[in-house]
């Protein structure tokens, strides 16, 4: 079940963005060179966890340090592929060849 209102989204989409969010928030400089790369201030961020832009900004900020891409995925025990596919479905691209 997702708030997003969006059909084109897989329903893990939104709890891997927020799930990913918690580990990024769990190191206090990695959480804010989130807030500084995405320009919220923590009360924004809290605000607008429903909206699919700001879940695709925090996915979209892990895929483009490929560090934090592989140790958040290892702490979900989920492929860093799953969630940079999901990073794209959330930013409205198509993903490549995932069935999920």
């Amino acid at each position: 079940m997702t708030q997003l209102g969006t059909h084109n989204l897989h329903d893990g989409d939104a709890a891997l963005a927020l799930q990913a969010l918690g580990w990024i928030l769990s190191d206090e400089p990695r959480a804010e060179r989130l807030l500084g790369l995405t320009g919220l201030a923590p009360d924004e961020l809290r605000a607008s966890l429903g909206e699919q832009a700001t879940l695709a900004a925090i996915l979209s900020f892990l895929t483009a340090h490929e560090n934090d891409l592989v140790a958040c995925a290892d702490a979900l025990q989920v492929p860093p592929a799953t969630i940079a596919a999901a990073a794209q479905r959330l930013e409205g691209q198509p993903s490549e060849g995932t069935t999920a």
